[in-house]
């Protein structure tokens, strides 16, 4: 059979391969997609970059692109017809036994995201290769990361890790830990600086300077607490399914900036009261366009 043929062959298999994939996972509820290097780094946020040069690396430890994550499953078969013409080509010579050019990855958490040589990696996985030459760059992590890794999970670990380093260094057995449970990465560095915010307005009125521990306990008491309660009394979480308190209290002080510099200085309790009423019309506005829509198909039907 002319290599050409194979070739096509190996393309119609693989996209069958990627499109049965993509069926297991939705019935089985889990994730089917390539990892998107940018998501992935926006989340963890990598501390250094250092440039390894050539290696040699599994081709089973790929499991992410830096731009071409739409086109591929998570075993990076190719899920696009547009991938025939270049993929068969690179198919047909590696065939021929043809030396490519190696690819460029990224390493980050023991694992490789492909910045140039996506349909190389594909065909080398359609075609059982375990290892390929690659370019390397390493990025610094200590959040696990793991092939079929959902953003969801990657924000998960993210935040459990920003919780236990917090902990670490801030040993906070002064604070009702359990009271303050955050779901966003990043959240609890924010509220290290809004502690530090209130413990510097503190120092300003009097002759010596607290320690964190007690302007942590002066801001759960006086900022976090008081607007807590008034979420509670408003009923708030309602409007907002899976999110913790912890989460309504950082988007309501966001929130309640914007009311400040726009509206003048306002009350935390009459933020609240805004914020509800403003995601109070929010969910009617959208309840109201899926009716109008819904009703209108409904008369064409």
């Amino acid at each position: 059979m002319p290599i050409e043929s194979t070739a096509i062959e190996d393309f119609t298999r693989a996209k069958r391969k990627a499109k049965f994939q993509s069926l297991l996972s939705a019935l089985t509820w889990k994730n089917s997609d390539l990892m998107s290097f940018y998501e992935v780094t926006s989340i963890i946020k990598p501390k250094s970059e250092t440039y390894l040069g050539m290696r040699t690396i599994p081709v089973s430890k790929i499991i992410g692109s830096e731009g071409r994550y739409h086109d591929f499953s998570s075993a990076f078969l190719p899920k696009r017809e547009q991938l025939k013409t270049r993929w068969c080509s690179i198919d047909a010579a590696m065939i021929n036994d043809v030396i490519l050019p190696p690819i460029s990855v990224y390493s980050l958490g023991g694992y490789y995201f492909v910045r140039d040589g996506n349909h190389r990696v594909s065909v080398a996985k359609a075609q059982g290769v375990e290892y390929i030459d690659a370019e390397v760059v390493e990025l610094d992590t200590e959040i696990p990361i793991y092939p079929g890794m959902s953003m969801k999970e990657l924000k998960a670990k993210v935040v459990d890790y920003e919780r236990n380093m917090f902990i670490a260094q801030y040993k906070p057995s002064y604070l009702p830990m359990g009271d303050i449970v955050f779901t966003s990465p990043g959240s609890y560095p924010e509220m290290v600086n809004h502690i530090l915010v209130h413990k510097y307005y503190i120092n300003q009125n009097i002759d010596h300077e607290i320690s964190f521990e007690e302007a942590a306990k002066s801001w759960y008491d006086n900022v976090y607490s008081p607007i807590v309660k008034e979420i509670r009394a408003e009923h708030l979480l309602a409007a907002f399914p899976g999110q913790t308190e912890g989460d309504m209290y950082m988007w309501l002080v966001r929130r309640w900036d914007e009311y400040k510099r726009k509206d003048g200085n306002i009350s935390a309790a009459e933020a609240v009261r805004k914020a509800g009423k403003e995601r109070g019309k929010d969910i009617f506005h959208r309840l109201e366009r899926y009716l109008a829509y819904y009703f209108k198909k409904l008369s064409k039907s």
